[in-house]
């Protein structure tokens, strides 16, 4: 049997013609029936080899003065990025070597579309026609656009002192900085005065002295959990036990979760027992579940306080497997991409395959994830220019050369600065500047695997795995054009993220790994300040009478049919967690003016002393665009009296 692989678009002998689409959906089963096909390296084809030749022969020319230097080429993109060796001053032109993944890694800098199958076609598509350019549109964000140059004489007078000490927020260290550990300065935050490059956005420098918005504290998890049920107690890994709890968000990711047939058939029925545990732990403290993606092994949970609903719209779920060539989701990457307050969110989940040996491999995986973070024809930005990316997981990169007692002695005397200058994915960073883009926190914990289950004893079992820093947390901020010599200084940034804590934690002992975990303060001026829809409850609620709810909505927005309210105990575990709901269009009893009401129906709904919540659930938005605030639903026979001499509403 003949059939096309999906990774390369080449005809292979053992595949199917056309796979069928797995009976689990995103979980990634069933999609290869135990085929035992010869598959050429999904990465390395003819097509690859023609166009690092065309290259080569591009730049063997431009040496030889006989025609400029490709435009891509030129950029320096495809020489630093560690696929290839590039020596454009070699004596009778340029050399060029292919090593691994070449043309990927290079195309995910630049942005050239790759020659992949209709299943992948490459986000990079619509996004590169020529060389980019910094300050083009193409690089800017729709809703940041670049500040107008300062005169001198507005310079002076909104700085009179000549100083100002503000956050930037960097794509990498600072040049000629010191580096702490493997990753990043602490956070990639800075204080600096005078022109300032590398700023998350440019914003109007008039407006310089306007009081920042809104702070966010974001907290994200991420934990091999080896297949293993929820511990009694997570308090410690939420930052529960902290006296003055801040955190608005929760961000959690588990790899290697309970993946058998019969857990996944209960699962799919209903929530798995590490999501209802993290919802039971988190909803009594106002944080609702936005969104959760899952294949197989790997889930993604999105919390959020009730206030945030209306600022947080979920634009996609994705689930990307690369176990088996891209069949099996026993390895691989699930993403959730939102949009928080108008900035463009990337949530990344992976796990990527062990071994030592592999990090060639891992890397690959690292690449094909990101490639298939495309958004065609949902009017979303390539993900290279989101505002934001998370991506943590078990990344399983390991410690180079060392031997097992020296790293060992070398954790137990706490001198990890041997250990990051061989840790693999530092050791990547220096040769790919697209994982540079990719800042991390200093490891200044201990390495988080491999442990004896019910321990925290490094493995001792025959194999005798060497410690490594598997589990990490990453991110990256949008690259913005750089200060020029006709802008003195350039404001502080509108979106600007600070690393407050990266830490291991030692008492979880259920799995092989240690769970991880960063809290970020992302500090931004909201694009949307005032939620699409605002809901009033009219007059007093009983439980005798149909209530009346009153929602005004936006200019821009366009409700739908299925729009829907719902009434939600405060405290809601997820958006389906309601005790009633409406079809806005079915009980409208009234519209004028942008103002519309709805009645609803109260008499199936038990008497309670909780506090009720409306919100507005947008079926195209696919998120909650408004929420009322808290209120009681009073027995209806205990006020009768109260209500004689007061107006009811009129419908």
């Amino acid at each position: 049997m003949r059939g096309r692989d999906w990774f390369t678009g080449r005809t292979v002998a053992g595949l199917p013609p056309h796979p069928q689409p797995s009976p689990f959906g995103s979980l990634g089963i069933g999609e290869v029936e135990g085929h035992s096909a010869e598959v050429r390296d999904p990465i390395s084809n003819d097509r690859d080899t023609r166009r690092l030749e065309e290259a080569g022969a591009g730049f063997a020319a431009a040496s030889a003065g006989k025609q400029p230097l490709p435009a891509g080429l030129a950029r320096g993109t495809l020489g630093a990025t560690g696929g290839a060796v590039i020596d454009a001053g070699a004596p009778g032109g340029a050399s060029l070597r292919r090593v691994l993944t070449t043309q990927r890694r290079a195309c995910l800098m630049a942005r050239i579309p790759l020659s992949l199958s209709p299943r992948s076609l490459s986000p990079f598509r619509a996004r590169w026609r020529g060389p980019p350019l910094p300050q083009s549109r193409a690089t800017q964000s729709p809703s940041c656009p670049q500040a107008p140059p300062l005169t001198e004489a507005e310079a002076e007078s909104q700085n009179p002192e000549g100083k100002q000490l503000v956050r930037v927020s960097w794509p990498g260290p600072p040049a000629g900085g010191r580096r702490i550990g493997p990753g990043a300065a602490v956070a990639g935050t800075h204080e600096a005065a005078g022109p300032l490059l590398g700023t998350m956005a440019a914003v109007n420098p008039r407006k310089l002295t306007e009081p920042r918005g809104k702070t966010l504290s974001i907290h994200v998890v991420t934990w091999n959990v080896a297949s293993a049920a929820p511990p009694l107690d997570l308090s410690d890994l939420l930052q529960l036990n902290k006296e003055n709890l801040s955190v608005d968000m929760y961000v959690i990711g588990l790899q290697e979760m309970n993946c058998g047939i019969m857990s996944l058939l209960s699962d799919t029925a209903f929530e798995d027992p590490w999501s209802s545990f993290f919802m039971d732990v988190l909803s009594p403290l106002t944080f609702v579940k936005v969104s959760s993606v899952r294949m197989q092994g790997l889930l993604l949970l999105f919390f959020a306080k009730h206030q945030h609903l209306p600022f947080v719209q979920i634009l996609s779920t994705k689930s990307t497997p690369t176990g088996l060539f891209g069949y099996w989701g026993n390895k691989g990457g699930i993403n959730i991409c939102l949009k928080l307050y108008g900035y463009y969110v990337s949530i990344i989940n992976c796990h990527l395959p062990p071994h030592m040996a592999n990090n060639d491999q891992r890397l690959q995986h690292f690449d094909r994830i990101l490639e298939m973070q495309n958004f065609e024809g949902q009017n979303i930005p390539n993900i290279l220019d989101h505002d934001l990316i998370l991506w943590f997981g078990d990344m399983n990169f390991r410690i180079e050369d060392f031997g097992l007692h020296f790293v060992r002695e070398s954790i137990k005397n706490q001198c990890y600065s041997d250990l990051w200058e061989k840790d693999q994915l530092s050791i990547a960073k220096k040769h790919d500047p697209l994982l540079r883009e990719f800042q991390e926190g200093p490891l200044l914990f201990p390495p988080t695997y491999k442990f004896d289950k019910n321990s925290n004893n490094y493995d001792t079992s025959e194999k005798k795995r060497k410690p490594a820093w598997t589990d990490r947390i990453l991110w990256r901020l949008k690259r913005q054009p750089q200060a020029n010599p006709h802008t003195p200084r350039l404001p502080a940034p509108d979106f600007c993220l600070t690393l407050r804590s990266y830490v291991s934690h030692m008492v979880y002992c259920i799995s092989d790994h240690k769970p991880v975990t960063s809290t970020f303060d992302l500090e931004l001026k909201p694009l949307v300040s005032a939620p699409l829809i605002t809901l009033i409850p009219e007059g007093l609620w009983t439980m005798e009478n149909d209530m009346l709810i009153s929602y005004s909505l936006t200019p821009d927005f366009l409700s739908s049919p299925w729009d829907w309210i719902g009434l939600y105990k405060v405290g809601l575990r997820h958006i389906n967690d309601y005790v009633s709901y409406v079809w806005v269009r079915d009980n409208q009893v009234s519209f004028n003016d942008g103002l519309s009401q709805v009645y609803f129906n109260v008499s199936n709904i038990p008497e309670t002393e909780d506090q009720f919540l409306l919100c507005y659930y947008s079926n195209s938005l696919h998120s909650v665009v408004g929420i009322s605030k808290p209120f009681k639903i009073q027995p209806g026979s205990s006020l009768a009296e109260d209500l004689l001499g007061e107006a009811q509403p009129h419908i």
